[in-house]
Parts: structure tokens; C-alpha cells; sequence
């Protein structure tokens, strides 16, 4: 079984496509779809483990993978990285910076050193990568860059150093589509909302037990989306398809951004997720809601048959 993407099987074929954050969650997914495609894709991320599990998912699916542990926080491993890179497959065609994490906290419970690991975490890391990739490989030679942000319009409550980096990502990528729009550089970004993932269950407390089985009610199609359905963005964006949109940053996130809390949300119909990736799983910390929405479909299915 491979993954079932979309888009044409020999859509990136030969690509070189690097995935930051590539050991879990969406990074993982990306990777997969990016493999099935004909990418050779790149992998990295901390933690060894992961990305050697993932690696060998993908060569079992038939894909083309490598690996390199990579701390993007630090400039100089960014540099080697990116080298690396050039130097084992000899061009770069694309940049997913996918990694990055926060924690929930009030504003004024973050610490100076809380608020510069998350900007450092998402925001610097972001700008290493841009700026390495071009400059030793797509400034003569072209490519794609997508960066990864938030819904951070409305701000960001409970997190809010995160919705500080991520603002600065999406000015960030704006202001890269205008500088390197001449070495025929796109720089896009994606905003999902909020997605059924493995990094859900990096939260514990009140936040794991309340806030995330609550978050698809806060959604106007009335549920949460998945990795592919990001991934497929993210795809899209890189491909040649997408050959004249540059400086933008789509929102993925069921229009969960848009509308005003006076403004109430009725019960949907007719939305159904799209999940392409065959190796997908529940987060722990959803199993149990996902569970009974499962239930709810089944049973409204069968009325439906019997009426």
C-alpha cells in the first residue's frame, strides 16, 4: 500500500526536496507524499530515532530518502546541512521548513528564555534555512520555499511567543518572494489551523484534556484536518503548477480564521477529510473524541439507509 496522493506519480520526479522536522507529524506525512511522487527527499530533524524510523518507512513504500540530524536553532549546523545536501545530490529544487514547536503559556507567565527559545525555534530556524538554501544553490539556480506558520490574525492566546515567530514567518516569506523573485525564487507559506497530529500529544495538563477535544467545534466545518490535507497543499505549492504564485500563505484551517465570535457556528454537513496517507494514526489525546464522531457517522449513515 502507498500513499495515495492526488497528484501525478512522476510530479517530482528527481527532485531534491529537503523537509525540515521530517521525524513526525506533518514533516512525516510531506516526506511520504513528496517519496511517492519521485522526490528525493531529505529529511531532517533532532532526534535520530525518528528520522531513521521514517527513512525506513519510505524505502519500504519504494521512495528515496536521506537523512541528516540537523539542530536548525543553530546557524552553523544549518550551513552544513544545506551543504551537504548540494554536495551528495548536486542541486537543491526545494525547501519545506516544517519544524518547529511551542508550549501553552500566558502571556505573562513566558520567561525571557521561554519567549527566545520559541522565536529562535520557529522564526530564526525559518530565516537560517531561506537564506542558506538560497544563497549556495537557488540563487543561480531557481526553486521553491515553503514555510510553515499558524493562524496567528487574531493573535495567538495561550501562545503567544509562538504567534510572535509566526507573524514574523509570513512577513518573512513575503518579503523573500519580492527580494528573490529575480533568481526565479517562489517563497510561499501554509497556515494550518488546527490538525490531527502526533504533535498533539507533545500537550499535556488542561490543554491535552479540555482545549484540543474541543477544537473542532470552534471550526465552521465542524472538524479538525488532517496531515494530508496539508501535505497536499504544501505539494501543490512547490509544484510547477504553482509557477506564479509567490508571497502567499494559504490558510488550511476549515475558515476557523475567519468570522467573529458573535457569529454562531451551526452544525455541519457534507465535510468530509481527505487522508491520502496510508500510515497515518490518531494522536493519543484524540482517540477517544475521533472515536465517538466515528460512532455519531455510522449511526446517522444507517438512519439514512433505513429512511
Amino acid at each position: 500500500m502507498k500513499y495515495n496522493s492526488i497528484f501525478r506519480s512522476d510530479a517530482f520526479q528527481d527532485q531534491v526536496i529537503i523537509i525540515t522536522g521530517g521525524g513526525s507529524g506533518i514533516g512525516r506525512c510531506t516526506a511520504h507524499e513528496l517519496a511517492s511522487l519521485g522526490a528525493q527527499v531529505v529529511i531532517t530533524g533532532r532526534k535520530i530515532e525518528k528520522l531513521e524510523h521514517v527513512s525506513k518507512e519510505i524505502l519500504e513504500d519504494g521512495g528515496k530518502v536521506h537523512f541528516i540530524v540537523c539542530d536548525n536553532r543553530e546557524e552553523q549546523q544549518v550551513k552544513d546541512m544545506i551543504a551537504e545536501v548540494i554536495e551528495k545530490f548536486g542541486k537543491l529544487d526545494g525547501l519545506v521548513n516544517n519544524a518547529g514547536g511551542q508550549f501553552p503559556s500566558n502571556l505573562e507567565s513566558i520567561s525571557a528564555n521561554g519567549f527566545d527559545a520559541v522565536v529562535r525555534n520557529n522564526l530564526h530556524s525559518t530565516f537560517y534555512l531561506m537564506r542558506e538554501a538560497y544563497n549556495q544553490w537557488m540563487a543561480k539556480h531557481g526553486g521553491s520555499i515553503v514555510n510553515m506558520t499558524a493562524d496567528m490574525w487574531g493573535g495567538m492566546p495561550g501562545m503567544g511567543h509562538s504567534g510572535a515567530a509566526r507573524s514574523g514567518v509570513d512577513n518573512l516569506t513575503k518579503t523573500a518572494s519580492v527580494e528573490w523573485g529575480r533568481s526565479g525564487v517562489r517563497v510561499n507559506a501554509v497556515s494550518p489551523g488546527w490538525i490531527v497530529s502526533s504533535g498533539m500529544d507533545n500537550y499535556s495538563g488542561d490543554f491535552a484534556k479540555f482545549i484540543i477535544p474541543s477544537l473542532a467545534s470552534n471550526v465552521p466545518l465542524k472538524r479538525m484536518g488532517t496531515e494530508s490535507e496539508v501535505s497536499s497543499a504544501i505539494v501543490y505549492l512547490l509544484s510547477e503548477a504553482a509557477g506564479f504564485i509567490s508571497g502567499v500563505t494559504l490558510r488550511i484551517d476549515g475558515a476557523a480564521s475567519q468570522g467573529t465570535r458573535m457569529y454562531p457556528l451551526a452544525d455541519a454537513t457534507n465535510s468530509y477529510s481527505f487522508n491520502g496517507f496510508h500510515r497515518a494514526f490518531i494522536p493519543d489525546v484524540l482517540k477517544d473524541e475521533l472515536g465517538k464522531a466515528e460512532k455519531e457517522n455510522d449511526k446517522s449513515n444507517k438512519k439514512g439507509e433505513s429512511t
